[in-house]
């Protein structure tokens, strides 16, 4: 009789070499919940002692803007505009597209018919985003 071969199929838990099982144990969830917990009450304690200790003598002065008195000459231009921010987001949108594509793309022959369909309809979309964005003048650099 041959030598046995091993199966080859994933074993589940902790089989494996040097591996422990993680269960659902309610000490590991308790640990979990006293991190936020613990995070709220560093954060209070610190505002309330800030509260405590740090000096508050207003004054119109120091409500003025410049505490030396002196009022603005000029109005405040902003640094940048809303457009700026209007670009910036466009463009983590279509960044975003690129993330959505390449899993697809490496998954595309287990996808099928149905997987080239739906990344059709999405691009569409994006399209469809992009132009209205473009008619809107968004993508224009003032």
């Amino acid at each position: 009789m041959g030598p046995k071969r091993r199966s080859r199929r994933r074993r589940a838990g902790a089989e494996g070499k040097g591996q422990r099982a993680v269960g659902t144990d309610p000490g590991n969830w308790a640990v979990v919940g006293l991190m936020p917990v613990a995070a709220f009450s560093i954060g209070m304690t610190l505002l309330f002692l800030n509260w405590v200790v740090a000096p508050s003598k207003p004054s119109p002065a120091k409500a003025a803007p410049y505490e030396s008195g002196v009022p603005d000459v000029v109005a405040v231009k902003p640094r940048y505009t809303p457009r700026f921010y209007v670009v910036a987001m466009l463009f983590v949108i279509f960044d975003i597209e690129a993330i959505f594509i390449y899993p697809w793309a490496v998954i595309f022959d287990d996808l099928g018919l149905y997987g080239f369909t739906e990344m059709v309809s999405f691009i569409g979309l994006l399209f469809v985003g992009y132009i209205y964005a473009w008619k809107k003048g968004a993508l224009e650099w003032v």
